[in-house]
Parts: C-alpha cells; sequence; structure tokens
C-alpha cells in the first residue's frame, strides 16, 4: 500500500499544480519554452559549477512554487538518478578511463585504479541527469495535465503520441485504484497471516483477474471518451493569453541561458 502511495502521489500531483506559487502562475506555452532552455544548458554544461547552479536554481524554483522540498527530493533523488549513478561507477576506473591515479588497491593480484578523469566524468555524469530529471518533474508538477497535453500539440508533436500519452495517464489512474481495492479486500477477508502458498496462489488468481479487469476497463475507458465528443485533439476552456510578467520570465530565461551557455 505504502508503494501504490507513494505511485499515485508521484504521478498525480495535480494539487501542487493548482497552488499559488511562481511557476504555476506562468503561461504553460512560456513556461515549457523556458523550461527546454534549462534542460538544453544542462546538456550544454561542461562544468560541474554550472550544474550545480542550475540544480540550485531548480530548487529555488521548487521553494517558490509552494513545494514541500521533501517531496520533491523523494522523487528526484530517487530511480534515474540512482541508475546513472550505477552506470557512472565503471567509469572511475582505469580500464575505462585512463589518467592521472587517485586511489589504487590490489585485489586478487588485480590493481584496480580509480583515476582522476574518471571520478570527474562520472560526477559530471550523475549531476546533469540529476538535475535534468529535476527540472522534467518540476515541469510536470507545476503544470496541469491537460495544458501540458495542450502545449505538447502546440508545439507539433504528434497527435497521436499526445492522445496516447493522455489516456495512458487516465488508465494509470483508474490502474492504481483497482489495485488499491484489491489489495484492501484481500486483506479484509484473509488479514496478514497467510501460509505462503495459499498466498502464492492468492496473488497468482489476483494477477489473472487484474489482467482481464485492465483489458477490459481499457475498453470502457475508451469508448466513453469517444462517446464523450473525443477526437484525440486536447480542448482547454480557456487557452489564455501571454502577460507582460510571462514575457518578462522568458527574457530572463534566455539571459540566462545565453550566459551559461556562451
Amino acid at each position: 500500500m505504502s508503494a501504490l502511495s507513494f505511485l499515485k502521489e508521484s504521478i498525480f500531483a495535480d494539487d501542487y499544480a493548482v497552488q499559488k506559487g511562481l511557476l504555476q502562475s506562468l503561461d504553460p506555452r512560456i513556461k515549457t519554452v523556458s523550461f527546454l532552455l534549462f534542460l538544453v544548458s544542462v546538456l550544454l554544461a561542461k562544468n560541474i559549477s554550472v550544474l550545480l547552479a542550475l540544480y540550485g536554481l531548480c530548487l529555488l524554483l521548487t521553494y517558490s512554487s509552494n513545494i514541500r522540498l521533501g517531496f520533491f527530493l523523494k522523487r528526484t533523488l530517487l530511480f534515474i538518478p540512482l541508475f546513472s549513478l550505477v552506470i557512472a561507477v565503471p567509469a572511475l576506473f582505469s580500464f575505462f578511463t585512463p589518467g592521472d591515479p587517485l586511489v589504487s588497491v590490489k585485489i586478487a593480484g588485480l590493481n584496480i585504479i580509480i583515476t582522476r578523469q574518471g571520478l570527474s566524468g562520472a560526477i559530471l555524469f550523475v549531476a546533469r541527469v540529476t538535475t535534468a530529471v529535476s527540472f522534467v518533474v518540476l515541469l510536470s508538477i507545476t503544470t496541469k495535465h491537460f495544458a501540458l497535453l495542450r502545449v505538447l500539440r502546440i508545439f507539433r508533436i504528434p497527435q497521436l503520441f499526445v492522445m496516447t500519452l493522455g489516456m495512458c495517464y487516465r488508465y494509470l489512474y483508474l490502474f492504481v485504484e483497482i489495485v488499491e481495492n484489491t489489495y484492501r479486500a484481500m486483506k479484509s477477508r484473509i488479514g496478514t497471516a497467510v501460509h505462503y502458498k495459499k498466498g502464492q496462489n492468492i496473488v497468482a488468481w489476483n494477477i489473472a483477474l487484474l489482467w482481464q479487469r485492465s483489458y477490459s476497463l481499457n475498453e470502457q475507458v475508451y469508448n466513453a471518451m469517444i462517446s464523450r465528443g473525443y477526437t484525440g485533439e486536447v480542448r482547454l476552456l480557456n487557452d489564455g493569453t501571454v502577460k507582460l510578467r510571462d514575457w518578462i520570465w522568458l527574457v530572463g530565461v534566455v539571459i540566462l541561458f545565453t550566459v551559461m551557455c556562451f
């Protein structure tokens, strides 16, 4: 249940998108363009100090948008950054990154050397991934889901991709609810003290039932959307207008992008 709660809070965090904050007050189109510039800055950065400055800016924007730092950090420092750390570990050693020896250890007659260049490259890689993921998560948290899909269509992202993304988002919410209700029903009927063989049978049957219900629910969700006039195009009641503060924000981001990249 705790894993499901974490998944729901991570994916369906629209409560933060309607709060009063710096990023929430910006037009979604201007905000998306500015975050794309942030991501390009992260990808082009070759200095760890620049990446740390961008990450600090991301945390400052998080705080200015009334988002709890604990909530944000748990969703940005897990999964992808940790996976990138595992990928970066081999780059530490002289086998893959020759250079100036920093640490030398002999194990079973094999001389293992960690180079200064390897350590620098690994730190730069992990910092780049962490900063990029943080900006993407911050954009998704502070922007309503439908508004973000609308922005994708404005930027000429293919309609099929946007439609699939929107349907997956709706279906994931229903899928998580089914899993949560199924677990609660099992717990209320059999409790927690179950023999492992019986538990395996229960889990197997529930996996099969969940797959069947998911397939049926997928068809029902799609048919319900079609019956309500859904054509695959994202439409909002109010597309909004770009205000002066949005242009000021974009100009500031462009200036920052120019300074960091050039």
